[in-house]
């Protein structure tokens, strides 16, 4: 897993917690800490918006054959 994968994934799972804590507690840990509609939370979930799309094109990306391999079956 490379550099942009983790930081994708580990906003995503913030994201993912966050979310079922609105679900289950009714609970939005993100308004909570910096604030409803703050500067700041607007700058997170655009971050996590972000990291789930690079985890979406990342799905469909075959990450396990070599790059070499690819290019001999062209």
């Amino acid at each position: 897993m490379n550099i942009v994968q983790k930081i994708a994934l580990t906003f995503t799972i913030i994201g993912a917690i966050n979310w079922g804590l609105v679900g289950i507690f009714s609970f939005n840990l993100v308004d909570y800490l910096f604030g409803a509609g703050s500067v700041v939370t607007r700058i997170i979930y655009t971050i996590v918006a972000i990291a789930a799309l690079v985890n979406i094109i990342l799905y469909f990306i075959d990450l396990d054959t070599p790059k070499v391999i690819k290019e001999k079956m062209s």
